[in-house]
């Protein structure tokens, strides 16, 4: 997966880049079909803000964080984002047992 940062008005640090990427590889593990990652680090007065968007076969993904902490803002942008990948992967998976014997239940 490829990952893009940049800042906003904040110098990204090969630390931040690291960070960012580590937080990242922990969703890539629930989903393989993940092409690249945007992310935006914003900072406006006292709020630090971590804005991502992930694209997926067929899907984009788009999170969001706002925190006092840069590092607290990417925290929070990666539990998101992994709580919209489980829940797409759910989604996407069969639910249904396609296999079982009807004649059971007649």
């Amino acid at each position: 997966m490829q990952v893009n940062v940049s800042g906003h008005h904040i110098n990204v640090t090969p630390p931040l880049r690291r960070y960012i990427s580590e937080k990242l590889e922990r969703i890539q593990r629930h989903s393989d079909h993940m092409v690249n990652a945007n992310c935006i680090l914003t900072v406006e007065k006292l709020q630090h803000k971590a804005e991502a968007m992930i694209s997926m076969r067929g899907i984009q993904i788009y999170a969001d964080a706002i925190e006092q902490d840069m590092y607290a803002a990417i925290d929070g942008l990666a539990d998101k984002l992994d709580r919209q990948v489980r829940k797409h992967k759910e989604k996407n998976s069969d639910h249904h047992a396609r296999d079982v014997d009807k004649s059971v239940y007649e």
